[in-house]
């Protein structure tokens, strides 16, 4: 049984910019091979993302295709920097995309995103690290995604200081660790939904 994972860079850098988002996104995707899950990544900078809460807004709205990829794998790893305290306002704008999978529930209760788990790494130059994750975290809950057991993967430098994640020579003992869990349970947990689906809710009270 084949796993996929797809990674959203949400760093405001365009390529072929340095970024520390995609240095994370990769520890986190070089750890998922390790478990035999193949992984795509795209840095949504890069993309036409319009604002809305459709899954289409028109005009050359590049987000349909991103959501493909998100429905054709079974674990979403977001990857954002920290601003003033907050997730990336491009990772604001996936959870808003996301929004559109609400319409989509079944008469019998389910989810299309049902079976799918979401992992979420954070890096930066302030703290804040916890209040991001919880923010995507829940968001990704409420739009039928499964949470892995452990923290999220995350690295916060000196506030207000220069050197960046891209920058260090090694990774942190307890950064390093803390990737390791995360995939080791996201794709565990993966790999029993795939293979036993969440069934339908009960009908009544």
């Amino acid at each position: 049984m084949t796993l996929k994972a797809l990674g959203l860079n949400c760093t405001l850098a365009p390529s072929p910019k340095p970024s520390s988002s995609q240095k994370l996104l990769d520890q986190l995707f070089d750890a998922l091979k390790k478990r035999g899950v193949e992984t795509e990544s795209l840095r949504l900078a890069d993309l036409d993302i319009k604002p809305g809460v459709s899954h289409d807004e028109g005009g050359g709205d590049e987000w349909p295709k991103v959501r493909e990829r998100i429905m054709a794998s079974d674990i979403l790893v977001m990857v954002t920097p920290i601003w003033v305290g907050q997730p990336s306002s491009i990772a604001k704008r996936v959870l808003e995309r996301l929004d559109a999978i609400l319409g989509d529930i079944g008469d019998d209760g389910r989810y299309p995103t049902f079976g799918k788990v979401a992992m979420v790494g954070v890096v930066g130059n302030e703290d804040g690290a916890h209040h991001v994750s919880a923010e995507l975290y829940q968001g990704l809950a409420d739009f039928g995604f499964t949470i892995p057991a452990g923290s999220s993967a995350y690295w916060v430098g000196e506030a207000m200081g220069s050197t960046n994640y891209i920058d260090l020579k090694e990774t942190p003992e307890n950064v390093a660790k803390t990737i390791e869990t995360l995939a080791s349970n996201a794709a565990h947990l993966a790999g029993l939904l795939k293979a036993s689906n969440y069934p339908a809710p009960l009908k009544g009270g």
